[in-house]
């Protein structure tokens, strides 16, 4: 599986991005999707996971509200809209691909992709 983060950058403060990660090599649709951040020196974080249809999704606790995940099986993408980011959202965000097509949580995962970083601005 390779998959291909893209749409970081440098925002204000209360700004909006949409991250997108592209995804080949497998089915797509076989697989859950999700996505991980690691914000400058701390540890990678659960962000949101989503299962292969896109029917069902979970996010971590202090994210369910400003984060959105979703995919379209078709063009084997996932994406990640953030509202009203924070600096706190600084960080470099990850996809990942899980085996288990129903299973979405922080330890499902199994292939990851190189990340975009997201920078904001206060």
């Amino acid at each position: 599986v390779q998959l291909q983060a893209s749409g970081g950058g440098l925002v204000q403060a209360g700004g909006s991005l949409r991250l997108s990660c592209a995804a080949s090599g497998v089915t797509f649709r076989d697989y859950a999707a999700g996505w991980f951040r690691q914000p400058p020196g701390k540890e990678r974080e659960f962000v949101a996971g989503i299962n292969w249809s896109g029917g069902s999704t979970g996010y971590a606790g202090s994210m369910k509200d400003r984060f959105l995940i979703s995919r379209d099986n078709a063009h084997n993408t996932v994406w990640l809209q953030i509202d009203s980011l924070k600096p706190e959202d600084t960080a470099v965000y990850y996809c990942a691909a899980g085996w288990r097509s129903n299973s979405y949580g922080p330890t499902d995962f199994n292939f990851w992709g190189h990340g975009t970083l997201v920078t904001v601005s206060s």
